[in-house]
């Protein structure tokens, strides 16, 4: 889908891509490890960002990943562990007293997150969030914004697909040429 009125994204010749998830979403689950494979594969074409969907700015879940992401606390696969804490452990991890407990068992200070949790940046950080998920015009997840200009998803770009693989699949194929076409256009215009 094309967006009526772009959402501009600074990132100089890179093509902005964004994945708009939540953690408790299966789709987004079964999406994150093939999508983090293609983000490798594209090396330095685009710059890639996550933003978790929130219907509210206490949303446990979304809350937390604002916090861990102002800290820069996401790699050693954090990001990781809570989605397998939540679809393989069973463990729901949609209050934010259980995500404290989960986060601080996997190497994170409590202290500095408590201090970043309740920080006017990460405040600001939800509420620019929840603003361009609304500015996207999106109502799913995960679905994935190519640098302001177009939005698409597995259920989008693999509609009549007979299985999540292939979905996926038709989804890369669509941001492969969205991606290409985005640089092009990035490249005219110097």
């Amino acid at each position: 889908m094309t967006l009526d009125t772009p959402v501009r994204a600074d990132t100089g010749k890179k093509v902005e891509v964004v994945e708009v998830f939540m953690y408790h979403c299966p789709h987004c689950n079964a999406l994150d490890p093939v999508l983090n494979e293609w983000v490798k594969k594209q090396g330095d074409k685009i710059v890639f960002r996550r933003l978790h969907m929130a219907p509210n700015i206490t949303e446990p879940q979304a809350h937390a990943f604002a916090t861990l992401e102002a800290m820069n606390a996401l790699g050693n696969g954090l990001h990781e562990k809570i989605f397998h804490a939540i679809h393989v452990e069973h463990n729901r991890l949609n209050t934010d007293q259980g995500l404290l407990d989960f986060v601080t068992k996997n190497g994170v200070d409590k202290a500095k997150y408590l201090e970043f949790f309740n920080s006017f940046a990460v405040q600001t950080k939800m509420k620019r969030s929840m603003q361009l998920v609304n500015e996207y015009k999106l109502d799913s997840a995960p679905s994935l914004v190519i640098d302001g200009h177009y939005t698409t998803s597995p259920a989008l770009a693999g509609h009549g697909q007979s299985s999540v693989p292939a979905a996926h699949a038709a989804l890369f194929q669509v941001m492969d040429m969205l991606v290409a076409k985005t640089s092009a256009e990035k490249a005219a215009k110097k």
